[in-house]
């Protein structure tokens, strides 16, 4: 792999709360070396209220986020994409379109923020956790010796973060 900045992919079935986190996470703690997408198969045409809330309490930019088709991606105007990570369980199941260039992919599925139930503190708890098992993952993805892995090797540990478990502080575990 070059030393270029790397672009990554990440894609959810409604591109409005998991994936839109993901891109502005990785935009910020990829330092200029990584570049975050975000995409959806069946987008849902806005991103969700909490997670613009949430992004902007923790002072990231959100201009420029939105909720849009993996279609954007899979034309030959599209930027090139190194990695593709699916971080919903629906679009892992998915036929995802040919990505030009053949990134890596790996699944990185988490819950649904947006599909939790309960009071106003409950959603926005999901959310919050969500924000931090994708900021957890990403931090080792981006700190991953990427120049000195073979694609096997890479690839491994691409599926390995996505198997991870990562402490539910709620829960302790």
């Amino acid at each position: 792999m070059s030393d270029d900045v790397r672009n990554v992919l990440f894609l959810c079935t409604g591109n409005s709360a998991r994936s839109i986190l993901a891109e502005a996470i990785l935009d910020r703690l990829g330092q200029g070396r990584f570049r975050g997408y975000s995409a959806g198969s069946h987008p849902k045409g806005e991103v969700h209220p909490y997670a613009l809330d949430l992004l902007k309490r923790q002072n990231y930019p959100t201009e420029g986020l939105s909720s849009k088709s993996w279609d954007v991606f899979a034309g030959p105007q599209a930027p090139k994409m190194d990695f593709v990570f699916t971080v919903c369980d629906s679009a892992a199941a998915e036929v995802c379109p040919v990505w030009p260039g053949q990134p890596m992919t790996a699944h990185w599925g988490l819950p649904d923020p947006a599909a939790v139930e309960g009071t106003e503190a409950e959603k926005r708890y999901a959310f919050a956790d969500t924000f931090r098992m994708l900021e957890q993952r990403i931090g080792i993805f981006i700190n991953l010796p990427l120049a000195s892995l073979d694609k096997l090797s890479l690839q491994k540990r691409l599926d390995e973060i996505g198997r991870s478990k990562i402490v539910d502080l709620k829960q302790g575990a």
